[in-house]
């Protein structure tokens, strides 16, 4: 598999590993400067570049904000990296608007890579990548529905590994770098392109974290776990808090809540959406420059200067609501059906998913290729207010109204404030006309409502002031 590259490539570069056939690759063009301006020279503009990489990049259990949240905080003053001292701080914004400004053309897919820290590899060597996946996201960028699509894959799905055979797809790094890791999701999901990869290792979550000032997020129960052969110990309250870098590598890793790597994933998705509030906070702006000195051990990516221009144009534009997020469906393996414990995907719903977030479709469902109505999709309904029945009452109106697959699932150990529809499998069409009959909520393209359901809605606050049709008050 070959890439081009839009500019003369460095040596690092030339050794980069190319995924995508696609000769145009990424296609960004560059807008025409403005007359009075003059561009910055192309050497700093290089160093910046492969600078502000990795500032687009973060590692570990938020890795999608690589993509996202983390273009999304593109105002950052520069430091000296454009070779003078500007008179007051430059920022990207300026940068843009003296005509230095470059567009994603058409969709692109990015393959990310967290990767498990491997013992005694000397910091922004090759073999600081070369361990296993602990994070694994497929994501499109598309600037014609102005949306960031995010697969997130568990480390312990199950797939044929060309070359290798069946075993877990973490170990496809191991075996032969993202070029296999992208020959294994096309062989296993359909003929997804992977226009170009970002591996991150693992060891730089603390240290961002605590740069950005931690992260707000709420643990839902007390975490205690220990293993000693990880070096691993957790111990965390339930409830609302501020965790610093290590209690959120901590949330990250614990997997004794019964649902493992799944659970994992579920929190990495919790740990992306608050990464992405943090990082657009404005007091935040002035540690930037700092987190991405410190990303530059940490990143192994064969993107371009321009590409990398063309991305933070289009987060710049992002909207709030265009961050989708979803889980490769599936299943727990039984514990007698195989030696290992493996994600076992379904393949009508993973297909339905590839489809829809990545528009392959020329992939035919297995099934009968319609997709179910959406009052046969299966619904959990979880109280997350001080009202003891407030899902009992959810969830009597909806099978009032023809929804035939209704189910509670215990209560959330807290409250929300404001009642959320969960796209448990991306399905946002089904997760709106849900919405539509109650009346009220908050559409999330997330996987971290219940496993088994299509559609998960967690009943906040707001519930008791809205007036759901149907409802007689």
């Amino acid at each position: 598999m070959t890439m081009p590259s839009l500019e003369q490539p460095t040596p690092a570069q030339e050794s980069a590993l190319a995924i995508a056939d696609d000769p145009k690759a990424l296609q960004v063009v560059e807008e025409t400067p403005a007359a009075n301006h003059t561009a910055p020279p192309p050497s700093a503009l290089k160093r910046w570049g492969q600078r502000f990489a990795w500032s687009l990049v973060f590692t570990g259990t938020a890795l999608s904000s690589a993509v996202g949240g983390a273009l999304l905080a593109t105002t950052t003053p520069l430091p000296d990296w454009l070779g003078h001292e500007p008179a007051a701080p430059l920022s990207l914004g300026e940068l843009w608007q003296s005509g230095f400004r470059y567009q994603v053309t058409r969709p692109v897919n990015i393959l990310v890579m967290g990767i498990d820290e491997v013992p005694n590899a000397e910091p922004g060597s090759e073999e600081m990548f070369a361990g296993r996946t602990d994070t694994l996201l497929l994501t499109r960028i598309d600037p014609d529905q102005g949306k960031l699509n995010v697969l997130s894959i568990p480390r312990d799905t199950q797939v044929n590994i060309p070359g290798e055979g069946v075993t877990k797809i973490n170990h496809a790094n191991i075996a032969g770098g993202p070029e296999l890791v992208a020959d294994t999701l096309q062989a296993n999901l359909g003929p997804v392109t992977v226009d170009r990869y970002v591996r991150v290792s693992t060891g730089a979550f603390r240290e961002m974290v605590d740069l950005v000032g931690g992260i707000e997020i709420y643990v839902p129960k007390r975490m205690v776990y220990e293993d000693q052969t990880q070096g691993l110990y957790i111990d965390l309250q339930p409830g609302w808090q501020t965790l610093n870098g290590d209690q959120a590598e901590q949330f990250a890793r614990f997997r004794a809540d019964g649902n493992g790597d799944i659970g994992r994933v579920q929190r990495q998705q919790m740990l992306l959406r608050a990464l992405r509030e943090r990082l657009t906070s404005p007091t935040v702006i002035p540690r930037l420059p700092q987190i991405i000195r410190v990303m530059l051990r940490y990143v192994d990516t064969n993107l371009t200067l321009e590409e990398i221009l063309a991305l933070s144009t289009f987060a710049l534009d992002l909207p709030s609501d265009g961050l989708q997020m979803v889980m490769l469906p599936g299943r727990f393996s039984a514990p007698n059906e195989f030696v290992a414990s493996y994600w076992i995907m379904d393949p009508d719903a993973n297909q339905q998913v590839m489809n829809d977030f990545f528009q392959l479709n020329t992939v035919a469902l297995l099934s009968d290729g319609e997709s179910r109505a959406v009052s046969q999709l299966r619904i959990a309904v979880q109280n997350a207010t001080a009202t003891p029945d407030a899902a009992q009452q959810v969830a009597s109106i909806l099978r009032q109204q023809g929804f035939s697959n209704v189910y509670v699932v215990p209560d959330w150990s807290g409250t929300v404030r404001r009642t959320q529809v969960i796209a448990q499998r991306g399905d946002i069409n089904s997760a709106n006309v849900v919405q539509s009959v109650l009346g009220t909520g908050l559409v999330v393209s997330e996987s971290t409502g219940d496993l088994q359901s299509d559609l998960t809605i967690r009943v906040g606050e707001d519930w008791s002031l809205a007036e759901p049709a149907g409802t007689i008050r």
